[in-house]
C-alpha cells in the first residue's frame, strides 16, 4: 500500500480485481493497428483499425474510427467507418455519421445523427466476434447484405 497524506491510502494492486482502465486516443494522435482492451476506449483522434473494448467505446465529436467496433456499449459523438457490434447499447448523437451496420439490443439516434447501414437489433455476441475477427477466424454467422454483394471487405 502507499500513503497519500496522513489519511488515505491507495492499494496498489496489479493483479486481478483491479479496476479496468480508461485508455484515451487524443485529438492529434492517429493510431493504426487492433486497440484490445478489458476497459473503456475514448477515441478522440483517429483510428485505422478494430477496437475491442470490454466496457465501453466513446467516439467523441471530432474522433474518427475506420475499422470495426466490438463492445458492450458504444457511444459514437464522431465518425466511425465500419461496424458497430455492441452487446447491449449504441447510442449515436446528433453530430455523429456512421458509414456500417449496427448489431445490438438497443439504439439511440438522436436527431441530426447519421446511420449509412443496416440495423440489427439482436443480442450480439460482440466480444467473441471481436476476438474471432482478431485472430483470423472466420465468423459463424451469414454475411451481411454489404458483404454479400461485395461493397465492403470484411475486417
Amino acid at each position: 500500500m502507499a500513503k497519500l497524506g496522513s489519511s488515505k491510502e491507495i492499494k496498489m494492486d496489479a493483479g486481478k480485481g483491479r479496476e479496468p482502465g480508461l485508455s484515451i486516443i487524443a485529438d492529434g494522435m492517429k493510431v493504426t493497428g487492433q486497440i484490445d482492451s478489458n476497459g473503456v476506449v475514448k477515441v478522440e483522434g483517429q483510428i485505422s483499425g478494430s477496437i475491442r473494448a470490454e466496457r465501453q467505446v466513446l467516439v467523441a465529436t471530432g474522433g474518427n474510427v475506420e475499422g470495426d467496433i466490438y463492445t458492450v456499449e458504444a457511444v459514437i459523438a464522431g465518425t466511425v467507418t465500419g461496424s458497430i457490434i455492441a452487446n447491449e447499447r449504441v447510442e449515436i448523437q446528433a453530430s455523429s455519421v456512421v458509414n456500417g451496420d449496427i448489431t445490438t439490443q438497443r439504439i439511440v439516434v438522436h436527431e441530426g445523427g447519421e446511420v449509412n447501414g443496416n440495423l440489427k437489433m439482436a443480442k450480439p455476441d460482440a466480444l467473441g466476434a471481436g476476438r474471432q475477427a482478431a485472430t483470423g477466424v472466420a465468423r459463424d454467422q451469414p454475411a451481411s447484405a454489404g458483404e454479400k454483394s461485395g461493397s465492403r471487405a470484411a475486417v
